[in-house]
């Protein structure tokens, strides 16, 4: 049985497939389990114990001593075997987190080329004669949320405008 305010399951698995779902996902499972710090900062520094050290302090040491291999772990259980070997040579999991980051996400460079093919998808998206509101709005929400998936920020106003201005002359 989990301890009291653990996730009860584990991480979900990357085949390789859908990285960004999956980040999101793996994230929410090491901030649950306070391991997310360990992956965003790095390894922190520990100071070693004084001799005459308290029961608190040797805990506190175990916890900091053992933070970046369980973070390493949790990456180690959410991969397949081949999203794996991949990783295998990381032993720090900051490296591991930014070594599958850099394949699957790619540069800064990448990112806002992707950015700026999503925004222009966004505006020449237009809703069809055919289309149900129900249909654009799908189509709509998947390019926003593709953008957001990036990192940028995509107010929902902006998609309602987006909405009532490509609405054919039927739904006047």
């Amino acid at each position: 049985m989990a301890p009291e305010n653990q996730p009860t399951t584990g991480p979900s698995t990357f085949i390789g497939e859908n990285y960004h779902i999956w980040v999101i996902k793996i994230k929410a499972y090491l901030k649950a389990l306070n391991l997310w710090e360990v992956i965003e900062l790095g390894e922190p520094v520990v100071q070693p114990l004084r001799v005459n050290a308290t029961l608190n302090e040797i805990k506190k040491y175990d916890e900091l001593v053992t933070r970046s291999p369980r973070a390493l772990t949790c990456r180690h259980s959410s991969l397949t075997n081949v999203m794996f070997t991949r990783i295998m040579t990381c032993e720090i999991a900051k490296k591991a987190w930014d070594k599958l980051k850099e394949e699957f996400e790619g540069t800064s460079r990448v990112k806002s080329v992707r950015f700026l093919a999503l925004k222009r998808e966004f505006e020449l998206l237009k809703m069809k004669d055919s289309d149900s509101v129900k249909e654009y709005s799908s189509k709509l929400m998947e390019n926003v949320n593709q953008i957001r998936i990036l990192g940028e920020t995509f107010p929902d106003q902006k998609v309602v405008e987006k909405i009532l201005i490509s609405l054919p002359d039927k739904f006047e």
